[in-house]
């Protein structure tokens, strides 16, 4: 896997970056949200792509 198709999560709340993951940037043009578990916030909370 490149590095270029590698995104950074963070979190909404406390704006620290919990996950790493990958999506394909040829075909999802927007930024990528879901919902993860924030080790920090203790809940589970909105996580967006990071530039």
């Amino acid at each position: 896997m490149s590095q270029d198709n590698m995104i950074k999560l963070e979190c909404t709340e406390c704006r620290r970056v919990n996950y790493n993951s990958h999506k394909n940037k040829k075909i999802i043009k927007e930024r990528l949200e879901m919902k993860k578990h924030c080790k920090h916030c203790d809940k589970h909370t909105m996580h967006k792509e990071t530039k």
